[in-house]
């Protein structure tokens, strides 16, 4: 279901819209007049900002194929050189409760420009695996973006938008997916429309699948639309909201949004309210058994895996940052006095590849091998709302629960995957893995029963 912020239909149309487009114009004039209260000290700061979203990938096969689809992943390192897992794969890795699909819950997910195949894509993906059919609605709060397909930026932000949907439905296959997209990539369209979400009640649970180096934000300890953002954040854990964020595919340094080559955190996942997912490379056997895993980083050939054919698709972020200081949650865990990320991570390797399907104008139909940390954020996601249907209520911000559970070697080992080899040097500076938390994964990988049967019990 399509829902226009500005067009409704219906008997009460005149009013709806009417009350809808007050609405609107407030939550304009809230934004504007609190950017333009920041920004009275100094107006050089109030600077915008974008956000980047092209997910690593590399076609796969057509949907008309006649390989035998879906194959196994053995089957695609023997003819492609890169793993491919489905949702059964990633679901019994991870294990992923089969008790749990998400009734009754809404994930969020906030991705720009739109795509027009979204929901052609996520049925098919959903026929393909057999999945239930999705319940899908989309939101234009500023009103629905004309797609462009010769425009590399809208193609990018299209192949998110199915990489969200199709892999938050994989892990949480009966929970609401309210798809909300801003007019463009710019942090005051994004602003814009978590405020809106937040006003709409539309669900517990946030994946932001973009970010931006801290580096490329100019003024960026006292920028007037990143403070807003972080509002906006405060905001959602007053709400009791999991908001989750990718680390970013360019390693420490954000190779190649950056331009320079020194450790630099990506936001919104440094910001110190979201939890942000990193990378790994994931090995399991064609039934799903989880076997290891290690840092993502295709520039280090002695660790990527199946050779790295095709060369480097990229590395995972986490890095300390620049604006935030260390939260309460992080002390004892890294010598910084500053926020580091990640906090968690996830399978984000194109070489350890899930699989999408695409059938945006202007790209070949078929599916894809995906990878990037934006893949883990809709799949934690996913697990972020099958805790809520556990608790039987919103299990709220989790950066202070899942590190105070970290504290107890027992309780950590129970519930995380520890990732221990690898590091995120990527066209610059990088940090490796160790024992416990680091920066390249964050404290590691969900053992999702058991978090989960923590995290309902917060």
């Amino acid at each position: 279901m399509e829902r226009y912020a500005r067009r409704y239909s219906g008997g009460r149309k005149f009013r709806v819209t009417l009350c809808l487009a007050l609405v609107m114009a407030a939550l304009a004039l809230l934004v504007a007049s609190t950017a333009n209260s920041y920004a009275k000290t100094n107006k050089k700061v109030n600077i915008p900002f974008k956000y980047h979203a092209h997910p690593p990938k590399k076609f796969a096969f057509s949907a008309k194929s006649n390989q035998g689809f879906p194959l196994k992943p053995s089957q695609c390192v023997a003819r492609a050189g890169l793993a491919c897992y489905g949702p059964s794969q990633i679901r019994r890795a991870y294990d992923i409760p089969n008790s749990l699909r998400g009734k009754g819950q809404s994930i969020v997910i906030f991705d720009a420009y739109g795509s027009p195949s979204v929901k052609r894509d996520l049925n098919t993906f959903s026929k393909t695996f057999g999945l239930p059919k999705a319940n899908l609605n989309i939101y234009y709060p500023q009103g629905k973006p004309k797609f462009n397909p010769r425009s590399s930026n809208q193609q990018g932000w299209a192949q998110e938008i199915a990489l969200d949907t199709q892999w938050a439905h994989a892990i949480a296959p009966k929970a609401t997916i309210n798809l909300v997209i801003a007019r463009n990539s710019s942090d005051m369209a994004f602003n814009y429309a978590q405020t809106w979400a937040l006003g709409h009640n539309l669900g517990n649970v946030w994946s932001q699948s973009y970010g931006t180096p801290e580096a490329s934000i100019k003024s960026v300890q006292e920028n007037v639309q990143l403070r807003l953002s972080h509002d906006g954040y405060a905001n959602a854990k007053g709400r009791d909201i999991s908001v989750f964020a990718s680390a970013g595919d360019g390693g420490a340094s954000n190779y190649p949004y950056s331009r320079t080559k020194k450790a630099n955190a990506s936001y919104p996942a440094s910001d110190p309210l979201v939890t942000a997912v990193g990378g790994t490379n994931l090995f399991a056997s064609n039934r799903g058994d989880y076997q290891r895993e290690t840092v993502w980083n295709d520039s280090k050939p002695a660790l990527c895996p199946y050779g790295c054919r095709y060369g480097p698709f990229g590395a995972t972020g986490g890095a300390p940052s620049k604006v935030f200081k260390k939260p309460s949650y992080q002390k004892g865990f890294q010598p910084t006095r500053y926020r580091t990320t990640s906090d968690v991570s996830y399978d984000a390797s194109v070489y350890t590849s899930v699989l999408v399907y695409l059938s945006i104008p202007g790209l070949q139909k078929g599916f894809y091998f995906f990878g990037g940390t934006s893949s883990g954020a809709p799949q934690w996601a996913g697990i972020g709302a099958l805790a809520n249907q556990a608790a039987g209520k919103p299990v709220g911000f989790l950066n202070p629960t899942l590190y105070k559970l970290a504290k107890n070697r027992a309780s950590y080992r129970h519930d995380f995957h520890d990732v221990t080899v690898g590091n995120n040097a990527f066209h610059g500076e990088g940090y490796s893995a160790k024992k416990g938390y680091d920066l390249p994964t964050g404290l590691g990988t969900p053992k999702a029963s058991n978090l989960i049967k923590t995290l309902a019990r917060k």
